[in-house]
């Protein structure tokens, strides 16, 4: 087949919605297909996407960028002209100028689309007013007129039924996990050293800075777990880009006292050093659909602490692989840390049995098969 992949920016930096059609694309050449893959200038990485075997990345100018609405009219153009040499299109994310215009001629040439948001389905968080009036305008009709709409976990078939979304149009695929070999894991430390990390232990926190990421509500059950804590120094590690939310969380450092032993460290290109040298990764998210970290962590050795109502939670609670807290429970989350910490046989039995799960369950290879054949079902009913 020959398949369009549509995503407003492409660099490894802006999270799971990049990377999961990275990879996606990755395998989909590998078995065999066409695809290529239309993005806009916008932080764009080259090397990231020169790193794509037999997959053409292209990127498109951007003329304006309204709250990452980012105008691209020569995408516009290109797809007037190309659009009708593919079979299918997968569009990442949801409200985006993209999207507009990819439906826009894909409706015209009849070629089937399918949407992905990522996640970003739910007027929630921020710019709700903003979310709203896009779907009036467009987004309703993107969502009518798409031939499937793919969540990741039961979390988000739940937010897709909210918006009216009926469950023939929903198809559940798992986001893929890349395969980490402990035979490929760098060496023990490689991480601290690099950080200046000395602490005996590390807390280990990855991801944007975004409010719906939880790391206030991490920080706050940090701040409660060393209130009791006596078994050595230990260091709250988080390792992500800013997306808003840095500043008032350097605040929140301060006011706690805990300027000593919080890190800030920014976006971190090798994520398996950092998890090689973390005793233990927590993901305190909130609004979250799937979450990839969780599960690298794990293939690298690390325990994981999880929040309950995310959809990395639903499975990690199905593979019993890993701890789960919920949401805003501050003592209840410093807690399930200090247990992680103290018994390192409960921590390996979740390990294993999260490699177990990845591998029969969220591997690539299996994966994209799923993918491959949601693709030749709307392909037929054309």
């Amino acid at each position: 087949m020959k398949i369009l992949q549509a995503i407003p920016f492409f660099n490894p930096s802006l999270g799971g919605s990049v990377t999961v059609p990275y990879q996606l694309s990755h395998w989909l050449a590998k078995r065999g297909h066409e695809v290529t893959i239309i993005t806009t200038d916008y932080e764009y990485d080259p090397d990231y996407a020169q790193s794509l075997e037999n997959v053409d990345v292209i990127p498109f100018r951007r003329v304006a960028n309204l709250g990452l609405f980012l105008y691209s009219p020569g995408m516009k153009r290109w797809l007037k002209s190309n659009i009708s040499n593919y079979d299918v299109v997968h569009l990442h994310n949801f409200r985006s100028y993209q999207n507009n215009i990819v439906c826009k001629y894909a409706e015209e040439f009849d070629v089937p689309y399918i949407v992905q948001p990522h996640g970003s389905l739910p007027r929630i968080v921020e710019k709700e007013g903003l979310k709203q009036l896009y779907d009036l305008v467009w987004g309703n009709d993107i969502l009518q007129h798409a031939s499937k709409i793919v969540a990741v976990s039961g979390n988000e078939v739940e937010q897709f039924r909210e918006f009216g979304i009926p469950d023939e149009k929903i198809a559940v695929i798992p986001n893929g996990v890349s395969d980490i070999s402990p035979a490929s894991l760098p060496p023990p430390g490689q991480f601290r050293k690099q950080y200046n990390i000395r602490e005996k232990h590390v807390i280990l926190y990855v991801g944007r800075l975004h409010k719906r990421k939880g790391v206030d509500f991490l920080i706050r059950a940090f701040d409660s777990f060393v209130q009791s804590w006596t078994g050595g120094d230990v260091a709250l590690v988080i390792a992500g880009p800013d997306d808003g939310s840095q500043s008032a969380l350097e605040d929140l450092v301060e006011q706690l006292g805990l300027a000593g032993r919080v890190r800030f460290v920014g976006f971190v290109p090798s994520l398996a050093a950092a998890y090689q040298d973390a005793d233990v990764l927590v993901y305190p998210s909130v609004y979250e659909i799937f979450g990839l970290v969780p599960f690298e962590a794990l293939l690298c050795g690390t325990p994981v602490i999880v929040t309950d109502d995310c959809g990395c939670g639903e499975i990690v609670k199905e593979a019993e692989c890993g701890y789960l807290v919920r949401y805003g429970d501050v003592t209840g989350l410093g807690k399930m840390i200090r247990f992680a910490l103290e018994h390192p046989d409960v921590n390996e039995r979740m390990i294993e049995a999260g490699r177990r799960y990845i591998e029969e369950h969220l591997a690539w290879e299996s994966v994209v098969k799923q993918v491959e054949e949601m693709y030749e079902g709307c392909v037929c009913h054309v």
